[in-house]
C-alpha cells in the first residue's frame, strides 16, 4: 500500500507544478511514507531525519506521512527535531496544501482528516515505479483487530472501492501498456463494496471472487491480489483462479501460527484445521498455484508445544515461501499488554529453526520447476548482467533470462534450466 500511495503522491504533486526528483540532493521537499509494521519504526524515521539534517547547510522541507504520521501525529514535532509537517494515511490528497503551508511559513502543520470523498486514485505513467505492473488499491483499512497489529489503527476501519472504478481503472492501464496488476488491500478478500455496480454480470460466492471474474474479464495479460485474510478466504477463490488463465497462480495466505491457542490470543478469527481445509482447496487447483505465507514466532505466551505446531503446520503446508518474523510489542495493539514472555534467545533460535525448515522446502519446492516452462513479464535489465532480464512469473517467483532489451515489457516463456536460492534461471522458449 505504501508503494501505491507514494505513486499517487508523486502523480498529485507533479500534476499541480511541482518537479519530482529522485536524488535527494536535489530536492528542495523531502517526503518519507513510513510503515508502522515493522519494528522500530519511529527510530527509523529519527535517524532518517537527523541525516538530512547532517548531510546538507540548508536544510529541505522535511514532510512525513504514511502510518508513523497517523499514529503519532503533532506529537512528531516533540520527538523528531527537523519535522516540517505530517500526513496521516487518509489525507495523502492533500500534501501539495500541507506544502504551501509550510513555505508560506505555517511551522508544524499536521492534517490527519478523513480522504476527499472525490479522491483521485489515478497514477500517472511517469510517477508508476513500472510501465508495466500497477497497483490498484480495492479496499483500504481492516476491522479485524488482531492483538498484535497496529494497522486498523494506522489505516482505519475497511472501504471499498466500488467495482466499476476498479474495472474503469484495470482498462485505462490496459491501453496504456500495463500488463500485469495488482489488487491490493490489507485484506482484499474481505472486499465489500456498497453496491453491485460492476460486478452484476458476474457469478461469484463473495463480492470478492465476483470482482477477479470481473478484472479477468477485460482480458489484461496478469491479475495477482495481496493481501487475503485466512477466514474471509473462500473456496469459490480458488475456483475463480482455475477458471481464468489471467489469474496468477499465487496466493499469499497469511497465517501467523501453527498453534490453535496462539492464534486464539491473536485473535486471527481461523482455527488452523480451518486453514488446512484452505491450502488442501489450493493444492486441489490444477494451476500448480504457488502459496506464501507470514509466521510469527515468539508471541506471548508460545510454549515449545506451540511452536511444534508451527513447525508441522509449515511442514504440511509446504510453502513455496514465508515471511518469518520474531514477536516485538507494537504500543497501542493489545498485545502490547500482554507479557512479552519468550525471551530474545528462544524467539531467535526459534527463528533460526524456522527458517531452515522452510528454506530446505523452499529449495525442494524450486526444482519442481526444472526443464519446466513459465509465463514472465519481462520487467527490467538484471542488475547482475547487462545481457540478461528479469521479471515475475504467474506464480511470483523471480526469473532471470538472457535476452535483449527490446523485449522488455513482453510476456515470454522461458524455459527453466537452474535454480537459485530464491530465484529462477532459464532461457527464452
Amino acid at each position: 500500500m505504501n508503494v501505491s500511495d507514494s505513486e499517487r503522491v508523486a502523480t498529485s504533486l507533479a500534476g499541480k507544478g511541482f518537479e519530482i526528483t529522485h536524488s535527494e540532493e536535489n530536492a528542495d521537499i523531502i517526503l518519507i511514507n513510513t510503515c508502522s509494521v515493522r519494528e522500530k519504526a519511529e527510530q527509523k524515521l529519527y535517524s532518517r531525519v537527523g541525516r538530512i539534517k547532517k548531510k546538507y547547510d540548508e536544510k529541505p522541507v522535511i514532510g512525513v506521512m504514511g502510518c508513523v504520521a497517523q499514529l503519532e501525529g503533532e506529537t512528531l514535532f516533540e520527538k523528531i527535531n527537523g519535522i516540517d509537517f505530517v500526513v496521516g494515511t487518509r489525507a495523502v490528497g492533500r500534501v501539495s496544501e500541507a506544502i504551501e503551508k509550510v513555505l508560506n511559513g505555517e511551522n508544524g502543520f499536521t492534517d490527519l482528516g478523513e480522504r476527499e470523498a472525490d479522491y483521485d486514485w489515478n497514477v500517472a505513467d511517469a510517477q508508476r515505479n513500472s510501465p508495466y505492473v500497477a497497483f490498484i488499491p480495492i479496499i483500504e483499512g481492516c476491522n479485524k483487530f488482531c492483538t498484535y497489529c497496529i494497522v486498523p489503527f494506522s489505516r482505519g476501519r475497511e472501504r471499498s472501492l466500488e467495482a466499476s472504478e476498479i474495472i474503469r481503472q484495470v482498462l485505462e492501464l490496459k491501453r496504456r501498456g500495463v500488463k500485469e496488476v495488482h489488487l491490493i488491500g490489507q485484506n482484499v478478500n474481505s472486499y465489500r463494496p456498497e453496491t453491485d455496480s460492476g460486478l452484476e454480470m458476474f457469478a461469484g460466492a463473495t463480492p470478492f471472487s465476483k470482482l477477479l471474474r470481473a478484472v479477468a474479464a477485460t482480458r489484461i495479460e496478469i491479475i495477482k491480489f495481496n493481501t487475503s485474510f485466512p477466514r474471509d478466504f473462500h473456496h469459490d477463490i480458488v475456483d475463480a483462479i482455475d477458471e481464468h488463465e489471467n489469474l496468477a497462480n499465487w496466493v499469499h495466505l497469511p497465517v501467523q501460527s501453527g498453534s490453535n491457542k496462539v492464534l486464539k490470543a491473536m485473535r486471527r478469527l481461523h482455527t488452523i484445521d480451518s486453514y488446512f481445509k484452505r491450502i488442501d482447496k489450493l493444492k486441489e487447483s490444477n494451476r500448480n498455484i504457488s502459496l506464501t505465507t507470514d509466521i510469527i514466532v515468539g508471541f506471548p505466551g508460545e510454549t515449545d508445544e506451540d511452536f511444534r505446531d508451527t513447525v508441522k503446520m509449515v511442514e504440511y503446508c509446504n510453502f513455496d515461501s514465508a515471511y518469518i518474523f520474531k514477536y516485538s510489542p507494537r504500543p497501542g495493539t493489545p498485545a502490547f499488554e500482554m507479557e512479552d514472555d519468550v525471551s530474545q534467545k528462544v524467539k531467535s533460535e526459534r527463528f533460526t529453526e524456522l527458517e531452515s525448515i522452510q528454506k530446505s522446502l523452499q529449495s525442494t519446492n524450486l526444482k519442481r520447476y526444472i526443464n519446466s516452462h513459465v509465463q514472465v513479464l519481462a520487467e527490467r535489465i538484471s542488475s547482475r548482467s547487462a545481457n540478461d532480464l528479469t521479471g515475475h512469473s504467474s506464480c511470483h517467483k523471480i526469473v532471470n533470462f538472457a535476452a535483449s532489451d527490446d523485449m522488455l515489457g513482453k510476456l515470454v516463456n522461458v524455459k527453466i534450466n537452474e535454480i537459485k536460492s530464491n530465484s529462477l534461471f532459464g532461457e527464452l522458449n
